[in-house]
């Protein structure tokens, strides 16, 4: 795919701008204020858009709420990884049918990952005549069009073609408030897994041009902006579509160039194109956290053969023996998928011994959940849901296990870590979180908020560390 395909030009980024104004000078005129829900599900890379939908609808003339009822556009950003937060968006959707009675000029939309499967499309169409606007990760940056095409036609509108993955630059942006940002350094896949469906929503593999990922980490640091996580589905490949020469080692050296004190983290990572050369990378680098998040998904070589993840068992634990032995401390996570079809119960317990031998700090892990459209789904898969469940279990407590073990090991030492919130404990009212992303709730006020401070730590479980300030 040549870059020129990819990138959206300036003129038609500058149309957007135009519906932008339209929108907001229909509300002007009607001396309406109008407010937008905006519920997302998912990854980081979900988030990530939401915000921009909340840029784009600041021009427009928006302010934000949290309730539904309370809003005259409703947008469900959703999720297609699992079969259980399509049936959450499928249930809030049927809730939303009675804020639209109380609101018959209530818009609704359907956008994300969800939107750009053909079934789920088809579905909206012919059940939830309710839903205004449904549209794909591809079609995000034109969003102000789609919602004037709604406003101005009083028709519902689809923008759900097959088309390729795009970069917008420039897209505003509403972030958070706080310490943490994401920055998007790429979109799409090229990996196909056999049980994932983001290559055939995302589109393939784009990587965003370096020197704007550069100034956009520099404005978030001159900001305030002090955990800036990188985001892209596979980080590795980085730079692969520019054939400049670049790859992600690069960026992050070119980033750790930035003065300020701020963390930089990112996700997700692919073993197949992990390199030593990013290891060293990360640890040369002062502001990069010593935090690894590498999915393994399984421990057979089998299984990981059928899952399409073209590394094994071995090879994944190389990459991990080199990281340890560059990055002393380095926290390891880990994402796993119990029960993949046909999965025995040695295979799984295959899973379960890498889990013992690598020694993750934490993991992310799921019973299979088949999703239309992928070649996994269409596989035989003899093994119960009550065998699969007892195989999770047994991963679950090894993890569990060890993860209260690595934060007991804690107790005693004084960390440094980023305070970024509000704990949900009132004993400890403040959380943060050290360079490798573990969550400590402290004892102090309100003041230290996002600053850098030394803790001692003073008393551990499975999921948090406790501390006090020094």
């Amino acid at each position: 795919m040549e870059r020129n395909q990819v990138l959206i030009s300036a003129e038609d980024l500058a149309c957007q701008q135009e519906f932008q104004k339209k929108i907001a000078a229909m509300f002007a005129a009607r001396e309406a204020h109008p407010r937008a829900c905006i519920d997302t599900f998912g990854c980081q890379q979900n988030v990530a858009d939401g915000q921009k939908l909340m840029g784009m609808l600041s021009e427009c003339g928006f302010t934000f709420t949290e309730d539904a009822k309370e809003a005259d556009l409703v947008i469900l950003n959703t999720c297609a990884i699992r079969e259980h937060a399509e049936q959450r968006v499928f249930g809030n959707l049927g809730i939303l049918t009675h804020t639209k009675k109380e609101n018959p000029e209530q818009v609704i939309c359907l956008c994300g990952c969800m939107a750009q499967e053909e079934r789920v499309s088809k579905r909206i169409k012919e059940s939830y005549r309710h839903v205004n606007l449904v549209f794909g990760p591809q079609a995000l940056w034109k969003f102000p069009e789609l919602l004037w095409q709604v406003y101005e036609s009083k028709k519902r509108v689809f923008s759900v073609a097959d088309e390729h993955g795009t970069i917008a630059e420039g897209i505003p942006v509403v972030r958070e408030k706080g310490v943490k940002a994401w920055v998007s350094i790429m979109y799409g896949c090229n990996n196909f897994c056999s049980y994932c469906i983001v290559p055939y929503v995302r589109g393939r593999e784009r990587s965003r041009d370096p020197e704007c990922v550069l100034a956009e980490v520099r404005e978030l640091v001159a900001a305030g902006y002090k955990d800036i996580t990188l985001l892209g589905q596979n980080v590795n490949s980085y730079g692969n579509d520019l054939d400049i020469g670049y790859h992600f080692p690069d960026l992050l050296r070119d980033i750790n160039k930035i003065p300020g004190e701020y963390l930089i983290r990112f996700m997700s990572s692919h073993p197949k194109d992990a390199t030593y050369a990013l290891f060293d990378a990360m640890a040369e680098c002062e502001h990069v956290a010593k935090q690894l998040h590498l999915p393994v998904q399984s421990g057979n070589d089998r299984v990981l053969k059928e899952m399409n993840r073209r590394y094994t068992r071995e090879k994944y634990l190389d990459l991990i023996r080199y990281a340890k032995e560059k990055m002393p401390g380095l926290v390891l996570t880990s994402d796993i998928i119990i029960g993949f079809p046909g999965e025995t119960e040695e295979e799984a317990m295959d899973t379960v011994s890498l889990v013992e031998e690598v020694g993750y700090d934490a993991l992310f892990t799921f019973i299979y959940s088949p999703r239309p459209g992928t070649k996994a789904a269409a596989m035989p898969d003899p093994a119960s849901r009550a065998e699969k469940q007892k195989w999770f279990d047994k991963l679950c407590q090894v993890q569990n296990d060890q993860s209260a073990a690595l934060h007991a090991a804690y107790i005693g030492k004084t960390v440094r870590v980023l305070v970024d919130g509000k704990s949900d404990d009132e004993n400890y009212p403040l959380a943060s979180r050290t360079e490798g992303n573990r969550l400590v709730r402290l004892k102090g006020s309100e003041d230290l908020m996002g600053k850098f401070v030394n803790v001692k730590i003073t008393g551990s479980n499975t999921w948090a560390l406790y501390g006090e300030v020094e």
